[in-house]
Formats: structure tokens, C-alpha cells, sequence
């Protein structure tokens, strides 16, 4: 395992780590649970992934659980928590969003489901556009002074917001965020590669970055449609199935089936060589994966032979296929 800085901290995570949306709590259930983390913390992995919405609070109660059982010692694991959608479905306005009030009920919380002391990493799910984002730092602020939180941070803000989290925190003197947890893949690269880019410089932004097989879609198992059992097919998730396929299904799907010859010639998998390609960026801290069951896992874990084998012939080809040349 590879164990790469979060951004300019001092914190090492390991550069694949395991996440528990959609999975815990739904598709995994508590012994299954089990067995990945303990082949993913064999296997190196010292980040685990949750929030307050995966599972409306299930998927941090497995987790706990699970992480109380196998008994590890505290100082060899981080678990992550996110503050915004809240934890139920019709949420009242003081349970969701990134209000003090909430972002400190929503820590007591997800202590409590997961069954530790302090957070490693507490992220802010979403910006949130009815509350200063002054209050959001100096409410992260607190929990960090109070050892809660060891570092805080984003998902999916834009560039402007989280620049100006950290210029309060510099003008007043309090803890800055220290990581984003943006989408990062082969079809999903923006905001990662350019609109970011000004932030690793200046601020020593890191990245966790989620759904790096763009949600199955680079794995090759949508060629051909949509399988019965896929998570695609939900009704909760067709907002999901139209951001993995949308208006650009046939371009996405053409790209995928020349992008398995890639992975074939070198000997591989298409999900391999899509979290590989991932990992060749330097500004990415880990990369988040899911499984719902080892054997996955242990695929995916497989990635890290895979990087050395793109070399910058191979990622020029890769570049070629996905402009449509």
C-alpha cells in the first residue's frame, strides 16, 4: 500500500480507502461488512468513509460496530463523517444544512454511531447557501479546539467557496479545511484538474476523491444496458442513473469498450485501470472506493500494480480515446 499526505497536513492516509454509500446499510450487511474491512486493513487501508445521510445513519452504525469488533488500535484508522443532508427523510430546517447548530448536533451524532471519541476527518457534505460560510469555519473551528474533529473539510464546493473559508480562517485565526472530497474520473475531471487547480498551490488543498468507476459505468457492466440487479435500476437512484449515463450514454459507453482494450493489452481490468488512472494524479490524496462484496474489493485493491504500468505513452492514448480521436 501506498500512503500518500492529505494535502499539506501531516496526516498520511492510504491512497485507496474504502467508502460506505450505498453499500452499508442497504446492499452490505454487518458480516459482510466485516470481511472487507478486515481484508482492506490486511491489505493497508487506514481510511474509512461515511456521512451522516449514508443509509440515514445505518451505514455509520455498521461501521462502528464493525470497527468496535475487530478491535484495531485506535491510532491506526481514520473514519470520516459529512454534515449537511442530515439523517432523515423530511428533515426539519435545524436538521439539515451547515448551521452551527447542526454541524455540532450532527458530530455528537455521528460519535456516537460510530462509537469513537473524535472524527479524523469531518466534511462539510455541500456548501450551503443560507449560512455564512464564516459560521461554518468558526463552528468547525470549535469542534477541532475541542478535539472532536482533527481536520475538517469540504465536498463538492466550488473553488471560490472554499478559497474564502480559508482567507476567514487566516483573517481571524482559526483552522482552515484541510481536504475536499470531489468526484474525480475518467468522465469527470474539471472540476479536479482545472478548476481546483490554484487551490493545491496556494492553500495545500488535499482530495478524497468518490466514485472513481463513475458509479459501475467504467467497469464495463452498463455496455450492454442496465443489469436487473444493479443499484441503476432504483428508483431512489434515477437521479444517480442519469448522471452516470444522461444524453451522453452512446460517447460514454464507445469510450469505455476502447478503453477495455487498453486495460486488456496491459494484462487487466477496466476498474483497475480506471482507479490507477486516478491515482497518477499527484493531487490526489486517496481514492474512495465501494464494494459490496471482498471479491470486489480485492479487485479493486489490484489498481495499485496497475499504476506503473501507464506510462505516459499509455496515458496519451487514454487522453486520445477520451477526446473521441
Amino acid at each position: 500500500m501506498e500512503y500518500r499526505r492529505l494535502g499539506r497536513s501531516g496526516l498520511k492516509l492510504s491512497c485507496l480507502s474504502l467508502g460506505s454509500w450505498v453499500t452499508f446499510g442497504q446492499q452490505v450487511d454487518k458480516s459482510a461488512a466485516q470481511n472487507m474491512l478486515a481484508h482492506a486493513y490486511d491489505a493497508g487501508v487506514n481510511f474509512f468513509d461515511s456521512a451522516e445521510s449514508y443509509g440515514r445513519g445505518a451505514a455509520e452504525e455498521i461501521l462502528g460496530e464493525v470497527l468496535g469488533r475487530l478491535g484495531w488500535p485506535r491510532d491506526t484508522w481514520c473514519v470520516s463523517s459529512k454534515v449537511y443532508f442530515g439523517r432523515v427523510s423530511e428533515p426539519t430546517p435545524t436538521q439539515r444544512g451547515l448551521s452551527r447548530k447542526h454541524i455540532v448536533e450532527a458530530c455528537h451524532q455521528a460519535l456516537r454511531r460510530l462509537k469513537v471519541d473524535y472524527l479524523d476527518l469531518y466534511f462539510c457534505h455541500r456548501p450551503d447557501p443560507d449560512t455564512p460560510i464564516e459560521e461554518t469555519v468558526r463552528s468547525m473551528d470549535e469542534l477541532v479546539r475541542q478535539g472532536k474533529v482533527l481536520y475538517w473539510g469540504t465536498s463538492e464546493w466550488p473553488a471560490e467557496a472554499i478559497a474564502e473559508a480559508f482567507h476567514i480562517a487566516r483573517e481571524h485565526h482559526l483552522t482552515p479545511p484541510t481536504m475536499e472530497q470531489p468526484e474525480y474520473n475518467l468522465f469527470a475531471r474539471e472540476r479536479v484538474e482545472r478548476e481546483y487547480a490554484p487551490l493545491y498551490f496556494e492553500f495545500g488543498l488535499g482530495t478524497t476523491i468518490w466514485s472513481p468507476l463513475k458509479s459501475g459505468l467504467l467497469t464495463g457492466k452498463y455496455n450492454e444496458g442496465i443489469p436487473d440487479d444493479s443499484r441503476l435500476n432504483l428508483a431512489s437512484f434515477a437521479w444517480l442513473r442519469e448522471s452516470v449515463l444522461g444524453p451522453e450514454a452512446d460517447a460514454r459507453i464507445a469510450a469505455v469498450r476502447k478503453l477495455a482494450a487498453v486495460a486488456s493489452r496491459l494484462d487487466t481490468g477496466m476498474a483497475q485501470l480506471a482507479i490507477a488512472w486516478c491515482l497518477k494524479n499527484p493531487h490526489v490524496s486517496t481514492v474512495i472506493t465501494g464494494a459490496s462484496r471482498v471479491e470486489q474489493l480485492r479487485e479493486n485493491l489490484r489498481a495499485l500494480d496497475v499504476v506503473p504500468l501507464l506510462t505516459g505513452e499509455v496515458m496519451q492514448e487514454i487522453e486520445w480515446i477520451l477526446q473521441g480521436r
